[in-house]
């Protein structure tokens, strides 16, 4: 998919600090880094990088302690909790390893959640359209009990693409499952980005599924590797 020099996502030295035990643990360091609108980026590392971090950063999902994060020209930084939920309502979608579904509803309803939250009155209709697009369109009335992990993870796809968010974030996104339905959520994750033309930014431990990105920044002890350091840390 093509892209454009303009960044949908700008970090300028940015640092996160958390409060542990002994006092502050600092968790990133001195992290600038600018992905383009309609790119495709891996984060890679040891556990323990800061990669999943770095990604919950990017979505305002943990504030920075340092630096600015910009998001759609948005300085996320500068926003409160209420306001920094309406910006990922209206332009982001979130996937995890887990699968975050909500218990008491039907796969239907998990994916409408987003919509009817933003007001839409064919939440129900589009919640439905992903579920074909995931080729779950015949789930919609389950509960997450009663789907696979696999199902489950397509059913978070959905949710996570049912707003078609210009910015997609997926932490481990095949973590929990095995590696037929791992490869399976993958392409789905991909065909989605494609058709919703969403930037995509994903944390992996899979070399593979690295490959298929447009680019792939290195983390290690909280900072980016510079590329010099990378064959060596590979």
């Amino acid at each position: 998919m093509s892209t454009d020099a303009r960044p949908v996502l700008s970090l300028q030295d940015v640092h996160l600090s958390l409060n542990g035990n002994t006092g502050p643990v600092s968790i990133l360091e001195e992290i600038s880094l600018d992905v383009r609108r309609g790119e495709t980026l891996a984060l890679v590392g040891p556990s323990g990088s800061g990669k999943s971090s770095l990604l919950m950063v990017m979505g305002g999902l943990e504030q920075a302690t340092g630096g600015a994060v910009h998001a759609m020209g948005e300085d996320l930084t500068r926003l409160d909790e209420d306001a920094l939920a309406r910006f990922r309502r209206a332009h982001m979608g979130v996937v995890f390893q887990s699968f975050h579904l909500i218990p008491t509803m039907t796969a239907l309803e998990n994916v409408a959640t987003p919509l009817e939250l933003a007001g839409a009155r064919d939440a129900f209709d589009r919640a439905r359209e992903e579920l074909d697009a995931v080729g779950l369109g015949h789930r919609c009335d389950h509960m997450p009990a009663q789907l696979s992990g696999g199902e489950q993870q397509r059913v978070a796809l959905a949710r996570a693409v049912v707003t078609r968010p210009e910015i997609l974030l997926a932490d481990e996104p095949t973590g929990n499952l095995d590696q037929a339905n791992g490869a399976q959520v993958m392409d789905l994750l991909f065909d989605l980005r494609d058709r919703h033309g969403s930037t995509l930014v994903m944390v992996t431990h899979a070399p593979d599924l690295a490959e298929r990105c447009d680019r792939t920044v290195h983390l290690r002890d909280g900072r980016i590797l510079p590329d010099s350091q990378r064959e060596a840390a590979e």
